[in-house]
C-alpha cells in the first residue's frame, strides 16, 4: 500500500487536478458542446490527469537530487529513495501512453498530440532550464497554458480563436502565480540552483513591477471571449459572470500591488493563493456565461 502511495504522489495529485481542472472547462466552452456528457468529461479528465501526472512523474526523476536538497519538497518519493529512478520512468511512461490513448481514441488526435507535445515541453526544456536561466518561466508558460488548448481541441475537433483566447489567459496567469511561489520559497530555490525569479538579484522590487504588470495585462484579456461572442453579457448570467471577471481581476491587481508596496513574503503569499482562486473563478464565469 505504501508503494502504491508513493506511485500515487509521483503524479502530484493536487497540481494535476488544477491543470485538468481548466483543460475541462475549456472542452465545456467550446461551441460544440452544448450539454454535459459526464462520461466525456470523465474521459477527458483521466486522460489529462494520466498525462500531467506523467510530466510530473518525469519531474521528479529528473530532479531527484534538487528535491532532495529542499525541505518543500525533500520527502517525495524518488527524492527520498522510496521509489527508484528505473521505477519512476516506467511508471510515468506507461500513464502518459494511456492518457495520450484515451485523448486520441475518444477525442481527437489533435487534443492527444497537443498532450504529447505539452509533456515534452514540461519534463525535457522547462524542466533542466530552471537551472540555467529565469526564462524557464515563460518556457514552463506554454505547457502550463496548453491545457485549455487540448480541453478546446477536444471539444472543438480544431483550434480557434476562443481557444487562443483560453490559452493566453492561462499563459499570461502564470508569471504572477510562478513569481509568487518562487518569491516564497526564494531560499530553497536558491540551495537547489533554481532561477525563477525575473530579477537575478531575487526577491527586488523589478519583480514585484512584473507582477504587477502581468495582472495588468491579465484584464483585457479576461475579456476577449466577452469581445469574440463566445460569452454574453446580457441577462442574469451573462452579467454576473461578467461582474465576476472584472472583479477577479481588480483582486488580482490589489493582491500583486500590495506586495509591490510592501515587498514581503506575506504579501507574495497572498498573491500566490490569490491567483489559485482567480483562475477557476474567471474560467466558472466564462461557462457560466457561455453564449
Amino acid at each position: 500500500m505504501k508503494k502504491i502511495k508513493d506511485f500515487f504522489l509521483l503524479i502530484k495529485p493536487s497540481l494535476s487536478i488544477m491543470v485538468v481542472f481548466s483543460s475541462v472547462i475549456c472542452y465545456l466552452l467550446a461551441p460544440k458542446i452544448v450539454e454535459f456528457d459526464w462520461k466525456m468529461i470523465g474521459l477527458l479528465f483521466a486522460g489529462g490527469l494520466l498525462v500531467t501526472g506523467s510530466a510530473n512523474a518525469i519531474n521528479q526523476v529528473v530532479e531527484k537530487d534538487t528535491d532532495a536538497l529542499m525541505k518543500r519538497t525533500r520527502n517525495r518519493p524518488v527524492a527520498a529513495g522510496r521509489v527508484s529512478q528505473t521505477e519512476g520512468w516506467g511508471f510515468a511512461l506507461i500513464i502518459g501512453a494511456i492518457g495520450l490513448f484515451l485523448l486520441g481514441h475518444f477525442f481527437n488526435w489533435l487534443s492527444a498530440g497537443l498532450a504529447a507535445l505539452s509533456l515534452f515541453l514540461y519534463a525535457f526544456i522547462y524542466t533542466p532550464l530552471k537551472k540555467i536561466n529565469s526564462m524557464a518561466v515563460f518556457a514552463g508558460a506554454f505547457p502550463g497554458a496548453f491545457p485549455c488548448m487540448i480541453g478546446w481541441a477536444a471539444g472543438n475537433d480544431k483550434l480557434s480563436v476562443g481557444g487562443w483566447a483560453l490559452f493566453g489567459l492561462q499563459f499570461l496567469w502564470q508569471f504572477p502565480h510562478f513569481w509568487a511561489i518562487a518569491w516564497v520559497a526564494h531560499k530553497d530555490y536558491t540551495i537547489a540552483g533554481f532561477k525563477l525569479l525575473p530579477s537575478e538579484a531575487g526577491p527586488t522590487k523589478f519583480t514585484a513591477m512584473q507582477t504587477v504588470m502581468y495582472s495588468l495585462l491579465l484584464f483585457p484579456v479576461s475579456l476577449i471571449p466577452f469581445y469574440i461572442g463566445m460569452c454574453q453579457i446580457e441577462g442574469v448570467r451573462g452579467i454576473l459572470g461578467f461582474s465576476l471577471v472584472i472583479l477577479a481581476n481588480f483582486f488580482m491587481l490589489i493582491r500583486s500591488f500590495t506586495l509591490y508596496r510592501r515587498m514581503n513574503v506575506p504579501s507574495a503569499r497572498n498573491v500566490m493563493f490569490g491567483s489559485y482562486l482567480y483562475l477557476p473563478v474567471v474560467l466558472l464565469s466564462f461557462l457560466l456565461s457561455k453564449a
